[in-house]
């Protein structure tokens, strides 16, 4: 069962990575066995390889090549969609607080003073709230890029895995 993405659970960033850890070491023990199961074949099959033989060499390289195709695409959506705008707003906030904090340094009242004051912590907690937010759209570029290669490898590691009728 796929995790919905819009749970509650997926806006904590040590989540969202747990998550991609588990689903990478899921990915990685059936492309394992998946790896066995075809090398076992191809080396039976020899050099007359017959006709399933043929076509699951065949349905390898496809599959790959689809997956990384997915995989990049989402790659690339997910970090268009969040993560370019969360590093746009990191960096108005890290200007907004240098400004803040010149303002500070060339206040002539302590009133000015405690006006730009503000202005600079406001300014810092954006800008941290911000960054914070960057760990969570890197876990989710992780899985978006991960979700394509992850269920070729586990949907081929069931398949493979049953007896041939």
């Amino acid at each position: 069962m796929t995790p919905r993405f819009s749970s509650p659970r997926f806006f904590n960033p040590l989540l969202l990575w747990a998550d991609v850890a588990f689903k990478t070491s899921e990915m990685f023990m059936s492309a394992g066995s998946v790896i066995q199961i075809r090398t076992t074949r191809m080396a039976q099959a020899g050099l007359a390889p017959n006709a399933a033989d043929i076509e699951e060499m065949q349905l390898m390289g496809h599959e790959k090549l689809e997956a990384v195709t997915e995989s990049g695409a989402a790659i690339a959506n997910q970090m268009h969609t969040t993560h370019f705008a969360l590093m746009n707003r990191a960096v108005q906030h890290w200007f907004g607080g240098a400004n803040a904090l010149f303002g500070i340094v060339t206040s002539m009242s302590p009133a000015q003073a405690l006006s730009h004051g503000h202005r600079f912590m406001r300014s810092a907690t954006r800008g941290a709230a911000t960054v914070s937010q960057l760990s969570s759209a890197g876990a989710r570029i992780a899985q978006r890029g991960l979700r394509p290669i992850h269920a070729r490898a586990t949907s081929n590691a069931r398949r493979l895995a049953l007896p041939a009728a």
